[in-house]
C-alpha cells in the first residue's frame, strides 16, 4: 500500500513514522517547512505542492485539485495528514475518500477543531486524549479508527496537556497505520 504523507510544520510526527518504519512513498507538503529537511533526512521523496495564499482569494478546490493529482500521478493509495496546515475539498474525497487519516488532539466527538486542548482545560475534563479518524469533508467528523486516553492534571496548561497528548497521538497513529497497511484497507 503506498503511503503519502501531508506535512506542513516542523515534521516531529513525520520524523517519528520514518523512525518507526512505515513505508512512505511519498511527503506532500504545503510550504516550505521543517517537514522538508525530516524527508531528506529519511531519504523520502518530498514534493513542495505550495499554498501560495492565505487570504479570501485562495482557490481551495483549484489547489485540492493539484495536490490531488500529485498523489495520484505517484500511485499513492493512503494518505496519512501529519500536521497538514491546508483544509481540502471534495476532489480529494472523490480520490481517496475513505483512505484519508489524521490525528486530533481529543477523544472526538468532543473538542473538535483547532482549539480542543484549551477547550478541554476550560471545559474542566479529567480526561481527554487522541484520536485517529478518517478524514472528510466536514472537519474531525469522520470515522473514528482508534482513540487513547490522558489523564488531565490539575496544574496543566495548553502547552503540558498538548505535549503529553502528542506523545501518545504519535505512537498511536503510527500503530494504527501499521494496522491498516498490514490488513490492506482502511475500514
Amino acid at each position: 500500500m503506498r503511503l503519502a504523507v501531508l506535512a506542513s510544520g516542523s515534521g516531529t510526527i513525520l520524523d517519528a513514522m520514518a523512525r518507526n518504519g512505515l513505508p512512505i512513498s511519498l511527503v506532500l507538503v504545503d510550504r516550505p517547512c521543517g517537514a522538508e529537511k525530516v524527508a531528506a533526512d529519511h531519504g523520502l521523496t518530498c514534493v513542495l505542492v505550495e499554498r501560495t495564499s492565505f487570504g479570501s482569494d485562495f482557490d481551495r478546490v483549484g489547489y485540492t485539485h493539484r495536490v490531488t493529482d500529485c498523489l495520484l500521478a505517484d500511485g499513492i493509495q493512503l494518505v496519512a495528514m501529519a500536521g497538514f496546515g491546508t483544509v481540502l475539498d471534495q476532489p480529494i474525497q472523490d480520490a481517496f475518500g475513505g483512505r484519508i487519516l489524521n490525528t486530533h488532539p481529543s477523544l472526538l466527538p468532543a473538542f473538535p477543531g483547532w482549539h480542543a486542548v484549551q477547550e478541554a482545560l476550560d471545559y474542566g475534563v479529567k480526561v481527554t486524549g487522541c484520536t485517529v479518524h478518517v478524514a472528510t469533508l466536514e472537519v474531525d467528523a469522520g470515522p473514528i479508527l482508534a482513540q487513547q486516553a490522558v489523564a488531565v492534571q490539575p496544574d496543566d496548561t495548553v502547552d503540558t496537556l498538548h505535549e503529553r497528548i502528542k506523545t501518545v497521538e504519535r505512537d498511536l497513529y503510527i500503530r494504527t497505520i501499521q494496522e491498516i497497511i498490514d490488513r490492506g484497507y482502511v475500514l
